[in-house]
C-alpha cells in the first residue's frame, strides 16, 4: 500500500522487527507513546485518543527546555493493524483548525516471521509546508520513531 497521486509527500519505509499488530496497539495506546512518538530528548507528556474514524487525538510533546507543542487532529481511518490516517486539518469533530499542515498515513504489512514493512506518509497541502517538514528533520526524526517504536512493540 503507498500512497500515489499526493503531490507534497514526505516517506519513509523501514522493515521492523516486529509483528504488525504490535505496531498497531503501540499507535493505538496513548500510555505508551511517551516512549516512542518523539525523539528525545523530546517526550511526550500527554496523549488523549478517540480511536475512531472523526475521533480526535491530543498528543503534547514537550523539549529539554520546556518547549511545549501540542498536537491535535482527527482519526480520518483505522484498519487494525494495518493502517492509521490522521489529520490536523481538523481540532475535533470536524472543526476545522486555524492552519492544516498534514495528513499523515501509517500503513503496516505483515511479512510474516514476526517482521512488518512499515511505512509512514505525511502528505502536506503546500510545497513551502512539505519542505519546513523537511527543514525540521523529518527523514531522521520520523526514522528515530520507527526504531523506537519497533522496541516498544515488542514489549506488548
Amino acid at each position: 500500500m503507498t500512497i500515489n497521486g499526493a503531490k507534497y509527500k514526505l516517506q519513509i519505509v523501514r522493515e521492523l522487527d516486529a509483528p504488525a499488530e504490535k505496531l498497531y496497539k503501540a499507535w493505538t495506546t496513548g500510555e505508551r507513546m511517551g516512549e516512542w512518538f518523539c525523539p528525545a530528548p523530546w517526550k511526550v507528556t500527554e496523549a488523549k485518543l478517540e480511536l475512531f474514524a472523526g475521533g480526535s487525538n491530543h498528543i503534547l510533546m514537550e523539549g529539554p527546555n520546556g518547549e511545549k507543542v501540542p498536537n491535535q487532529g482527527v482519526y480520518l481511518e483505522l484498519v487494525e493493524n494495518k493502517k492509521i490516517v490522521f489529520t490536523d486539518a481538523f481540532t475535533s469533530a470536524w472543526v476545522p483548525s486555524e492552519k492544516p499542515f498534514m495528513v499523515g498515513v501509517i500503513e503496516f504489512e505483515d511479512l510474516g516471521g514476526g517482521r512488518t514493512r512499515y511505512t509512514a506518509s505525511a502528505l502536506h497541502w503546500t510545497e513551502e509546508d512539505m519542505n519546513m517538514h523537511q527543514q525540521m528533520g523529518f527523514e531522521e526524526g520520523w526514522g528515530i520513531v520507527a526504531d523506537q517504536l519497533a522496541e516498544v512493540a515488542k514489549t506488548f
